[in-house]
């Protein structure tokens, strides 16, 4: 019998006792219904699944130094002792989501058995395939593993080293199967190139579902592995341009973004910039700066309008979106080996820019980017607006990490990653 039905044929007044209703008068009953009623609260199974996955997102999106667990727990919904009774410390959040994605990706390229009699086609595109999914599914957490790898504890560092180094061989071996007379150095690059393609979506938001995207970036990676690069040339030394004494604040930027690229924008204090610039005292900088963060906000403009204010002059002065494009990659690849360290903090440090700069730089780079998307599509009318986008971030990104990984060695010349870069665009190697 429930309570509200022994409350109903009761007819008897409520008992008092000093003045208060005792058990089983209608407060009490009340009181009784409610927790009858209440749900039961029950922690999640997979609880801790949950939490490394808001981390990635929160790591993703802010980067590692920016993102507490306050922060984790407060996107959950829970308190931060909740938190912790699952991961003592931010830190162990972030090796663990980061070492895991290391190693599914390198899972992803170990051959099963049955494909071992399977032509080295085949092969190539199942390994292609399988990193690529595996990819798309943690598409938030390759942040970590592209850019936030530096931020892990020496011995970490060195598991992700080796986890790199099984997707990279896999990779070298799946090309010396598909085309036997690529020299090691070129297997070298072109892996590089594969990696990056696939890789590169963790560095945007464009969306497309995931049967499409992945055969997108197969495909792209085909035709990387077709191209015929030209032979390793002499890299010309980027002459280093001198400052005037009288500009500090372009010597102030130029030691900003060197320190930013070794060592982390977080691991970078004012001090230190004065320092590199033959400052006696970090004051000094305040008269240019307001404090590393608006320098760092002057870097980012800098390098977007590197982009962006190349565009309508190519194309005006260009015969078709073709010889636009040709233009375009030839102004960026030239700028990137120009600047390095700045093409690298554009990359890696955008979370650390304040917010309300923000805004407006993702404007600028989305407007380039879109412009870049659509001569492309005046080339390739077969791509959808969203696949064009994803091949004019995959190109960036080809650039940003051909020049990390070789630096000024000549089997990443100019001319092979200029090539490299419209391969990606057009799909298929320039010229054929």
């Amino acid at each position: 019998m429930s309570v509200d039905n022994r409350r109903v044929r009761s007819s008897a007044p409520p008992v008092r006792a000093n003045g208060r209703d005792e058990p089983g008068n209608d407060a009490a009953g009340k009181n009784e219904n409610a927790a009858v009623s209440r749900p039961v609260r029950r922690r999640p199974k997979n609880r801790r699944a949950q939490i490394a996955a808001a981390a990635a997102n929160a790591f993703g999106s802010l980067g590692y130094h920016s993102v507490s667990m306050e922060d984790i727990a407060g996107g959950l919904g829970i308190s931060s002792a909740a938190l912790y009774r699952h991961y003592p410390s931010k830190y162990a959040l972030f090796q663990e989501e980061s070492l895991r994605v290391g190693q599914a990706m390198a899972e992803s390229v170990r051959l099963p058995d049955e494909a071992a009699g399977l032509p080295p086609r085949q092969q190539f595109q199942q390994v292609l395939e399988s990193l690529s999914a595996v990819t798309v599914a943690n598409r938030a957490s390759v942040t970590l593993v592209r850019w936030e790898g530096r931020y892990l504890e020496p011995a970490d560092r060195e598991i992700r080293a080796e986890q790199q180094t099984v997707v990279l061989d896999a990779l070298e071996g799946r090309l010396a199967a598909y085309s036997p007379d690529l020299s090691n150095s070129d297997r070298k690059v072109l892996a590089i190139s594969l990696l990056s393609v696939i890789t590169s979506i963790a560095d945007h938001h464009a969306a497309l579902p995931t049967k499409a995207l992945v055969t997108l970036l197969v495909s792209t990676c085909f035709a990387l592995a077709d191209t015929a690069l030209p032979a390793p040339g002499d890299i010309e030394p980027t002459p280093q341009v001198e400052i005037p004494e009288s500009f500090k604040h372009e010597l102030l930027l130029r030691k900003g973004v060197e320190l930013f690229h070794a060592r982390g924008y977080p691991n970078v204090s004012v001090e230190d910039i004065a320092t590199a610039a033959g400052l006696s005292a970090a004051s000094a900088v305040y008269r240019f700066y307001r404090g590393k963060s608006d320098l760092l906000t002057a870097a980012f403009r800098r390098a977007a309008e590197r982009v962006s204010s190349a565009i309508g002059p190519a194309v005006a002065a260009a015969g078709g979106p073709r010889e636009a494009l040709d233009s375009l990659v030839e102004q960026y690849v030239a700028g990137s080996f120009a600047e390095r360290e700045l093409t690298f903090v554009y990359y890696t440090e955008f979370q650390h820019v304040p917010p309300e700069e923000r805004a407006a730089l993702r404007n600028v780079q989305r407007l380039s980017v879109d412009e870049w998307a659509r001569l492309v599509r005046q080339v390739r009318p077969e791509l959808s607006g969203p696949q064009a986008r994803f091949l004019v971030h995959s190109a960036f990104a080809l650039v940003v990490d051909l020049g990390r990984s070789f630096g000024t060695v000549p089997i990443a010349s100019r001319q092979r990653v200029t090539l490299l870069m419209q391969t990606v665009l057009y799909g298929h190697p320039a010229g054929n």
